[in-house]
Order: structure tokens, then sequence, then C-alpha cells
């Protein structure tokens, strides 16, 4: 993501392999040039279960919005980094239980704003928005997410797998505080990471060319440096485990990817 908050529209580059684009090939979307598709083959064959972290991290995102939208409650979500559209996207699985639900989506890729105003609408009774905004400029989020988002009443802050992308560890654990001190009580952050530890041959390795061949670099994390994101929140059950793993089958393969949702006492 590009750090420049509010900049000139930038020019798309079908040049450079880019996060958005592979992550939508690896989930069989068709909104990908030729250098994505070429670096995630090169990345699959490094680390052949790249595929399926992509799907789990996907999932996730679908178990955690119906579970928020019903059981919790919630119905005003922040959805931070949305990516290019794929099915089953936020504001479709909370409209679904919560009709007059409300969403933002947060991008500064112009190539996802493009398709998201295209392609995300809203259910007539609730909202959907899209803002222009780096992760890492968390004022700006949130004075362009008021006039959709009653930020005095509960909010889910959903950063599925944006964090990676912030690579000094105390910058992003400054942005989660920021979004997280602007919420009230029973606001919820989701949050989703990769990680080494939870193996897979090949990953760091993969994780090593995609830096030298795409962009924007990514970081992965260990489960302590992940659980510092959540002071001061609690940790619903089952507590950080693989995506795959978030209130689903427990025997589910793990992937190399953290899961977790905190609520705000």
């Amino acid at each position: 993501m590009d750090p420049r908050p509010q900049a000139a529209p930038a020019r798309i580059r079908s040049d450079v392999a880019h996060n958005a684009r592979v992550w939508n090939y690896w989930l069989g979307g068709e909104d990908n040039y030729p250098v994505d598709r070429a670096v995630g083959d090169q990345v699959t064959g490094m680390y052949p279960s790249i595929g399926e972290v992509a799907r789990a991290d996907r999932a996730f995102l679908g178990r955690v919005v119906r579970h928020l939208a019903g059981d919790a409650g919630v119905d005003q979500f922040l959805d931070i980094g949305t990516g290019l559209p794929t099915g089953n996207n936020t504001h479709e699985i909370a409209q679904h239980t919560a009709p007059h639900a409300r969403i933002v989506y947060v991008d500064n890729d112009p190539i996802v704003l493009a398709h998201a105003r295209t392609l995300l609408t809203s259910s007539l009774e609730g909202a959907t928005e899209y803002i222009d905004a780096d992760a890492r400029r968390p004022e700006q989020i949130l004075r362009a997410a008021e006039p959709t988002l009653d930020l005095d009443r509960p909010v889910a802050v959903m950063m599925l797998g944006i964090l990676n992308f912030v690579l000094d560890t105390d910058e992003a654990r400054a942005v989660v505080r920021t979004l997280m001190a602007a919420v009230p009580s029973g606001s919820h952050l989701v949050l989703t990471h990769p990680t080494l530890e939870l193996g897979g041959e090949g990953n760091e390795a993969a994780m090593r060319f995609w830096n030298e061949n795409a962009t924007p670099p990514i970081t992965a994390c260990g489960r302590e440096e992940f659980a510092s994101f959540l002071d001061g929140l609690e940790i619903l059950e089952p507590g950080i485990v693989s995506c795959s793993r978030w209130r689903t089958n427990p025997r589910e393969p793990e992937v190399a990817q953290f899961g977790v949702v905190a609520r705000k006492p």
C-alpha cells in the first residue's frame, strides 16, 4: 500500500506483481495480469500450500462476519485492506444476517478501488462505502469512515492480512491502538497474519522471493508478536490459532496464517 494519503490516482502497473492481484489469482479470480500469475506460480512452486492459505483466510472471514453480525449483534464493519472483490464479501455476509448493516471498505490500490465501486453494492436498508486510504494512516481512515459509521456504537475493525505489510512492529501496534481507541466497548478486532511458526515447507523461501519480485513487501510474525496487537482486548475462543481452525473442525489442517477475534471490554 502506498503511504501517501489521498494522492492522485496512481497508474495501474501491469509490469510488477501486486499482492491484491496475485491473491486474486490464488483464489481462482480473473482480475490479474501475466506478471501476477507468473509470480504466483513461482511462489506456489516453492510453497505449494499458499493456495490453501488464501482460501482458509477467505473462509475465516466468512465465519467471523457471520458470528459478529449474528451472535455478537455487530452491524458496523470497517474492513481495512479489502483486496479485490470475490464471492462472499464482508457486506454480503453481514447484510444477509443483518440487512441494515453498514460497511466501510478501505484500500488505496487503484485497481481494487475501481473494482469495488463497480461490484460492491449495498442492501437497501444498509450502506456500503469505499475509502481511498492507507492502512498506516488510521486517523485519516477514521475521519473518512465517520459519515457512514457511528463510532459511538460497536464496530468490527477487520485487518485480514494487512499488518504484515506494516514492516515495523511498533508502527503496526500503533495503528491498531489508534483504531481501537476510537471505537467503544463491544467493538471487535479481527486479524490474520502470516507466520513461520505453523510450518509449511518452503514458506520462508517463498516470502524472500516475494519481497525480491513483487510488491508490497511482506513480513511474518510469531505468536508472541501477534498477541501484542491485542493488548487490552478480550480474545474470543479458540484464541490465536491457524485461521483454518477458528471455530471450525479442530482437525482441519493448519495453514501458516494466524487468525484471531478479540473484543474491546
